[in-house]
């Protein structure tokens, strides 16, 4: 790759706007980009764990609301639930299902930005992050919301079969097998990131989680769907399922000794994701990324693309040709 001393002095000047060091800034221009972690199937699984020992069996005394926007269904009124027994917590997607007597169902999706937390009963509401508390006699459970935008959604169902409504109808990654697998993602031709988190396509995993089973199974982000082989399907099955299995497993450890007050996307025991420019565990390069709005993708190119680094939509558009479309390009392009 030849690049003139202009080129090359117009990459690092772009990078420094960008804020990176590398080619994959948010955008090329003065600009602050915020990454937003979601709560994922493992991240919900931890807080079904922490809830269970805590409202099971307990009624549910009240339910206070600090925003109206949380609420998105008028019947059955909120107020029916209250004082009804907490028969079971579990997990529709991303949301987690509260079911009380009568047959009265909750459903909280966190969305991006919210969280729970448990807090001494009665808490009060203060913050314009607090935007609900349910209280039971030992304690209530808060969910907040970060940032401006209110996303979060609380539903009010009569019936278990009015839940349906709420599933997405992707796959249950722990409870298929290879074969569901590759067929849900073949239903349309998307690249592995995409289909990955399409919930309606596979349940739960969003963007953390498919950076950690593409990492695993050593396959590029940006491969289509009906490009894989055989062994690369069953290659990709087996990091999907040991990865959410074991990421739920240590996930719920951590809720059996307390709340899971701090639910993160980034995690210092992840392979790739959030560890943009620290080494691969596996081969030792540096974590790469593409960012675009407020989310990120990471990898390594020496185990997942074939060396080759992928392309990121703002600058690669400036640099065109140019672009470094390998490692020893990218090495040789800094030097300069």
């Amino acid at each position: 790759m030849a690049l003139s001393a202009v080129d090359a002095r117009n990459f690092r000047q772009t990078q420094a706007r960008a804020g990176s060091a590398l080619p994959w800034g948010c955008k090329a221009q003065p600009v602050t980009c915020k990454l937003l972690p979601v709560p994922e199937l493992p991240d919900i699984a931890a807080y079904i764990s922490a809830l269970e020992p805590r409202i099971v069996g307990q009624p549910l005394q009240r339910v206070r609301l600090a925003s109206a926007f949380l609420l998105r269904t008028a019947q059955p009124p909120l107020a029916a639930v209250e004082g009804k027994i907490v028969r079971q917590v579990r997990r529709i997607g991303k949301r987690i299902v509260i079911g009380l007597e009568n047959d009265l169902w909750l459903a909280l999706h966190l969305m991006i930005a919210g969280r729970l937390h448990w807090r001494q009963p009665e808490v009060k509401l203060a913050g314009r992050q607090n935007l609900a508390a349910f209280d039971f006699r030992k304690g209530s459970l808060v969910l907040t919301e970060a940032g401006s935008k209110r996303r979060a959604s609380l539903h009010v169902f009569s019936g278990e079969a009015n839940l349906h409504s709420l599933d997405a109808g992707g796959i249950d990654i722990l409870a298929s097998d290879v074969d569901s697998f590759r067929q849900a993602l073949t239903a349309e031709n998307h690249t592995l990131k995409r289909a990955l988190t399409d919930p309606r396509l596979v349940d739960g995993i969003g963007n953390a989680y498919s950076d950690e089973i593409l990492h695993a199974a050593q396959l590029s982000p940006i491969t289509l769907t009906q490009k894989l082989t055989p062994q690369e399907w069953k290659r990709l099955f087996v990091a999907a399922r040991r990865t959410i299995e074991l990421w739920v497993g240590r996930l719920r450890s951590e809720a059996a000794a307390a709340f899971p007050e701090k639910v993160t996307a980034f995690r210092k025991d992840m392979a790739v994701h959030g560890r943009f420019g620290e080494p691969c565990p596996r081969c030792g390069d540096k974590v790469l990324r593409i960012r675009y709005a407020d989310k990120e993708t990471n990898y390594c190119a020496r185990c997942q693309t074939g060396g080759k680094v992928l392309a990121d939509r703002s600058l690669s558009r400036l640099l065109g040709s140019d672009w470094p479309r390998t490692l020893e390009e990218l090495e040789a392009l800094k030097r300069r």
